[in-house]
């Protein structure tokens, strides 16, 4: 450093820091000391009030001679006051985090965009337009915070804000938080309107691998002096504050995930999206570890976003890699309660699940039943057995909700709680201490039962048998003979539990005990064969009450005449039967795999019923797994499916339910070229589910072609009413007269109504339930006294009018309309023409709210919740008149008239009627801001001028004045226009009445 140089340092050291005639600002800016002063441990005033009055003073609009108020003038005061706040920033290694957390949108938007000028962005040029790979580096930074921002904006403005006390009020700071206010609302339009090209922006950024630089405090000065000169030098990576590819995509990653996240609230597809992205946030932290020195992520905030995100994406494919606890959460929002139980069964073997959370899940049940669902009672009782094993091992005392839950044990109680101790606890790896805590549970149990019944029940269990040495049990006994005498105990002394091996009844009693709770084949045959070494007068098939086989099974069975093969097929077959039922079908395979090897050697009759059985399980057990996920069945299955319907097999006894299932699975997955041209004919007149399954695909199959060709639509209607018909009984009286005694379903159909019923309720595929829906809801609309029609998709294929109208059960069709609706929306609630029948139904029985929740459902899963415009063919004109009048009897009159300008042609009359009403039930004014059309704004005007309602007029003006709706306008603008305020009206009323 030269002498003089070092003396005008010198000199600038020690002059004073704030001249007390010169603001900040202007004395920063006079005399270059901000780098001085940002240098300071805490500077006064602080780097980001510097930003905010920089860019104040810069954008101040300046005064005219005619006193007109201008845009703030380019000079080069301007320009270096931007600078400055630019290197303020800079100093601040632009931290997105300081920068939002202390400056406002406005001034941060003004802040980015003088960033994005001074790094040669072309202005008007867009984002997603540019290939961020081939720009300068600090060209390519300055786009990605711009887009960063963006997004982040966007997201921070979803959370709700705590709103600060309001301190005495002030009309000029009102105004400036008014305006701020509005300023910032519309940054954040234009932010959520270009969200989707931000987000693009950032994806491609994803896809660098080259390191970027952003502009420092230097850089800025070089281009203040030359401003050629910085771009060469950025671009051959010599200047600006390197920023390393992994920290760049660490936080673009996490932003992306926290826009994706906030999107899924209105598409859970989304979540899937912000998983992947968080997810690879954390890999990237793990990479960059502690040598970031740019990239600050909070972690907290990052796991729960991830652990949000296990709960909220629903994969099949990844349930196994989900935790326990997001696991609870899935099933308590899906109200699958049974698994729940299930996943703290498994708990209580790996304790993962926190004491507290287990806790809190028993309290939400608890809720939930109190308020009034007596269904949880039974899952209540179970989550607290669960949780009080789980206290148990752990060595805490049994809680109170247990005790009292436990006040009147039965049967089904005592058997789940023994089946939870048995699954919480493995004897081979369990240490002494939880063994001896487990058996003294046990022991306190049987102390306080009264019944001697279940007291039997859980000491001649295997696990109490394991647990307690015979010293212990014998002990027990003795202490339940000295107890209270409120216990009801014999007269006579009480035979010592342990004096059971003498006593032949009692060791069937255990036997039949476990036979009962066994699902093993193989333990069934033991247990069976001791049965019967015991005694041969006793028939083990009547155990239990719950072993039922269906009647056209039972008699070839009860006709065995061996008793323990008679017992152990009648007992392999209802268990296996039972587990079909309770979906744990691979102890349903392992019986009836057992029984179809037993009765093979014996039976060819009953062979072929357990191969049939075994066919419905595969059935069952596809559809409840792959097939849920949209997974086609495999061709073997295909073709014993086939092969059953077409089995000749004389003296077999068949269940209904199997021919119903398998016309279903065929019709489910499309195999219409087979029950159309392969059928036997024989198969047609012999069984009516494939009669009918075939009118069905052949409908489905000729459904695109020409009215004329469609002979099988007109076939499967004729069944159908044939099926919903009636038929008279007739009596004559003494006096010769004849009357109509009694109706009842015709015998004349292939079907009962019932059975149909029962048979559609196992389809899934769309189109065949939207036909057979459409059948119903026209035979619903041909009955003479109908008001309101029920609108369906392809109702146009069915006859127009019924020969013989009194032979039809019309109130019976009316059920099943209902019914069938329900079942299809349970199927797909996102089908829009199913909603629209549901409306209709509601409609036509005069219940508009419920009716007016399913016409706005219908419009919403079609349109993106009304972000897209419903299609035509949905929002009919009858749609929207029907919806009219059902806000008109809800005397909701401005939603009337709004809803009269979606008609193709506008209802003035109708409109202006609903708007003369001065007893309306809806937010009247405040749904202005959704009329469009010019006309009906001044006939407000004019209606409210009339009543001296000033207030309101000067809404409805206001309205009117919106430069969008100018007549002179062009038409995409007005259109763009209804268009907007058509969404804004459709997602009000949705929030109103979903």
């Amino acid at each position: 450093m030269s002498a003089e140089a070092a003396d005008r340092e010198a000199a600038t050291s020690s002059r004073p820091c704030t001249p007390p005639q010169t603001s900040w600002f202007e004395f920063l800016l006079e005399e270059s000391l901000l780098e001085k002063h940002l240098r300071k441990p805490c500077p006064d005033p602080a780097p980001v009030q510097l930003i905010v009055q920089f860019l104040e003073q810069a954008s101040k609009p300046s005064v005219n001679e005619q006193n007109q108020v201008q845009p703030p003038p380019d000079n080069k005061r301007n320009r270096i006051l931007k600078l400055l706040a630019l290197k303020v920033a800079a100093h601040l290694k632009w931290d997105l985090d300081i920068l939002e957390k202390s400056l406002s949108v406005p001034v941060l938007n003004m802040l980015l965009n003088e960033l994005l000028c001074i790094s040669k962005v072309p202005p008007g040029t867009k984002h997603v337009d540019m290939d961020l790979a081939t720009l300068p580096p600090t060209t390519a930074m300055a786009i990605l915070l711009y887009n960063r921002w963006a997004i982040r904006t966007i997201v921070q403005s979803s959370f709700p804000v705590k709103q600060a006390k309001p301190g005495p009020p002030q009309l000029s700071v009102m105004n400036q938080m008014q305006q701020e206010k509005e300023l910032t609302e519309n940054i954040l339009k234009v932010l959520k309107e270009q969200a989707s090209d931000s987000i693009l922006v950032l994806e491609a950024a994803l896809k660098l691998n080259k390191d970027l630089y952003v502009h420092t405090m230097r850089t800025l000065d070089l281009l203040a002096v030359e401003p050629g000169m910085v771009n060469g030098e950025t671009e051959s990576s010599t200047a600006g504050l390197k920023i390393r590819t992994e920290e760049m995509q660490c936080q673009v990653c996490y932003d992306l995930g926290a826009a994706y996240f906030q999107q899924g609230s209105t598409n859970s597809a989304v979540y899937e999206n912000a998983r992947e992205k968080f997810f690879r946030t954390k890999e990237l932290i793990a990479e960059i570890g502690s040598l970031s020195l740019h990239c600050t992520i909070d972690e907290k905030r990052l796991a729960g976003y991830c652990q949000a995100c296990d709960v909220l994406v629903p994969s099949d494919s990844t349930s196994q890699q989900l935790t326990p606890y997001s696991q609870v959460h899935i099933c308590l929002r899906s109200g699958n309660y049974q698994d729940v139980v299930k996943i703290f069964i498994e708990d209580n073997l790996t304790f993962s699940l926190p004491v507290q959370f287990r806790q809190s899940v028993l309290r939400e049940l608890f809720q939930k039943a109190q308020q009034g669902n007596e269904d949880l009672d039974e899952i209540c009782f179970k989550v607290c057995a669960c949780n009080t094993v789980r206290d148990i091992l752990e060595g805490r005392a049994i809680s109170v909700q247990f005790n009292q839950l436990f006040l009147r044990p039965n049967k089904e109680k005592i058997d789940f709680l023994l089946e939870v101790c048995s699954r919480s606890i493995n004897l081979e790896k369990t240490s002494d201490s939880l063994k001896g805590n487990m058996a003294a549970f046990l022991k306190n149990v049987c102390l306080g039962l009264e019944d001697l019944q279940y007291v039997f029940m859980i000491s001649s269990h295997e696990l109490f048998i394991t647990l307690l040495k015979d010293e212990e049990r014998k002990l027990l006994v003795d202490q339940m003979r000295k107890r209270s005498p409120r216990v009801n105990l014999c007269i006579k002394p009480v035979t010592s539990f342990y004096d059971i091996p003498a006593s032949a009844s009692v060791n069937i009693g255990q036997l039949e005990h476990q036979l009962i709770l066994s699902v093993d084949p193989w333990r069934i045959r033991q247990i069976l064969i001791e049965l019967h070494g015991m005694t041969s007068e006793r028939q083990f098939w009547t155990v239990s009450n719950k072993w039922e086989v269906p009647s056209v099974y039972s008699g070839v069975i009860l006709g065995i005449k061996d008793n323990l093969t008679r017992d152990l097929v009648y007992i392999l077959m209802a268990k296996g039967l039972h587990c079909s039922t309770v979906k744990d079908f691979s102890h349903a395979k392992q019986l009836f795999a057992a029984c179809l090897e037993l009765v093979t050697e014996f039976s060819p009759k009953l062979r072929q019923v357990m191969l049939n059985e075994m066919l419905l399980l595969d059935i069952h057990t596809h559809e409840a797994g792959t097939g849920q996920s949209g997974e086609r069945p495999p061709s073997d299955l295909i073709s014993r499916v086939r092969g059953y319907l077409e089995m000749r097999l004389p003296d077999i006894p068949l269940r209904q339910v199997i021919a119903e299932e398998c016309v279903a699975f065929m019709l489910n997955w499309r195999e219409n070229e087979y029950l159309t041209l392969q059928v036997p004919a024989f198969l047609l007149q012999n069984n009516p589910y494939v009669k009918l399954g075939q009118l069905l695909a052949a409908t489905c199959k000729e459904l695109p072609g020409p009215k004329e060709s469609r002979r099988t639509a007109k076939d499967l209607w004729e069944v159908v009413v044939q099926i919903c018909s009636v038929s008279s009984q007739h009596k004559r009286g003494n006096d010769g007269r004849v009357s109509l005694i009694k109706q009842r379903e015709s015998t004349l159909g292939i079907m009962y109504r019932s059975e149909l019923l029962s048979f559609i309720k196992k389809l899934r595929e769309p189109l065949v339930l939207t036909i057979i829906l459409s059948l119903f809801v026209k035979l619903h609309n041909v009955r003479e006294d109908i008001v309101n029609d029920i609108t369906a998709e392809h109702i146009s294929i069915w006859p127009s009018s019924i020969p013989n109208l009194q032979s039809v059960d019309f109130e019976a069709v009316a059920i099943t309309v209902k019914e069938l609706v329900r079942y299809a929306l349970s199927i797909n609630p996102s089908t829009h023409s199913w909603l629209i029948i549901q409306a209709d139904i509601y409609f036509a029985t005069n219940q508009y709210s419920a009716a007016l929740h399913y016409y706005l459902q219908a419009g919403a899963v079609c349109s993106d919740f009304f972000n897209k415009a419903v299609p035509p063919d949905v929002y009919t004109d009858q749609v929207i008149k029907r919806m009219i009048k059902c806000c008109s009897l809800l005397n909701c009159h401005t939603q009337v008239a709004i809803l009269c300008q979606f008609l193709r042609e506008i209802d003035y009359k109708t409109a202006f009627k609903s708007l003369q009403e001065q007893n309306s039930h809806d937010a009247m004014d405040s749904y202005y801001d959704y009329i469009w059309d010019v006309t009906i704004l001044e006939y407000l005007t004019y209606l409210h001028h009339k009543r001296g309602e000033t207030d309101k007029r000067q809404i409805a003006i206001k309205a009117i004045g919106q430069t969008e709706l100018n007549a002179s306008n062009p038409e995409e603008v007005l259109q763009l226009a209804a268009q907007r305020r058509k969404k804004k009206f459709l997602q009000a009323m949705a929030k109103l009445y979903f």
